[in-house]
């Protein structure tokens, strides 16, 4: 498919690597962004295809600007791809609540406001794509990750159920489940924590963003048209 897509977490390192592929194979992007401005700013600067149509941002984790921002879109949205959010790296039982909302309202309820607003228009149109990445902890679980964990499972079981309640509408739900990914958000590691993880994946390499961005942009395509309901993993073998 082609069209208006809405790239949720654009700023981040897969996102942006998303909307760079996605640049380049011919959409129009929408783009949202948190706090990294300069980020987006960079990607309009390489968008030689003028091919960013808005950039909005919003806090995911804050209910009333997730609902400003999706009534402030006033293009219309072909697919969606999630791929903002954030870890938080800690024992459970020393996490506040607070912490534990807003990894809730960042990968689960926004997610469901955004998806809410914009399908109707995809089953009117019998044509829409909504595409998650969420986590190789979403499928196994990781100590000191008990929430991410949790929600990123949360996301999987999502795309799986609304998958088969949308599929005769022809729109279709998958995710791409990213393994040891070479981004920001594993930087807290040690290079000793890096090299043990490492050691443990058969390809015995990081994964590139780049590398997720492809699988994003196979499922948006027509060539992916009778995968619903799927969760490829991106992990090197793991």
């Amino acid at each position: 498919m082609k069209g208006n897509i809405l790239l949720i977490g654009a700023s981040g390192d897969i996102g942006s690597a998303a909307a760079k592929k996605l640049m380049s194979d011919g959409y129009h992007l929408i783009l949202h962004y948190h706090s990294n401005q300069a980020s987006v700013e960079a990607l309009m600067e390489v968008d030689k295809q003028h091919a960013v149509l808005a950039a909005y941002q919003a806090n995911l984790a804050n209910e009333a600007e997730v609902n400003a921002f999706i009534e402030e879109i006033s293009f219309a949205v072909d697919g969606i791809v999630f791929a903002g959010g954030h870890a938080h790296y800690g024992l459970f039982q020393d996490m506040k609540p607070k912490e534990m909302d807003d990894l809730l309202q960042v990968h689960v309820k926004s997610p469901w406001l955004i998806t809410h607003h914009f399908l109707p228009d995809m089953i009117r149109q019998k044509r829409g794509a909504i595409l998650f990445v969420t986590s190789m902890w979403g499928d196994h679980g990781a100590s000191n990750e008990v929430v991410y964990s949790s929600v990123k499972g949360a996301q999987n079981i999502f795309v799986k159920a609304l998958a088969k309640e949308v599929a005769l509408s022809n729109v279709r739900v998958n995710a791409v489940s990213p393994g040891f990914i070479d981004t920001k958000m594993n930087h807290n590691l040690s290079a000793e924590e890096t090299h043990a993880f490492i050691d443990e994946i058969p390809a015995n390499r990081a994964g590139r963003p780049e590398e997720v961005a492809n699988a994003i942009s196979y499922l948006l395509s027509e060539e992916s048209s009778y995968i619903q309901g799927e969760i490829i993993r991106i992990n090197g073998g793991l």
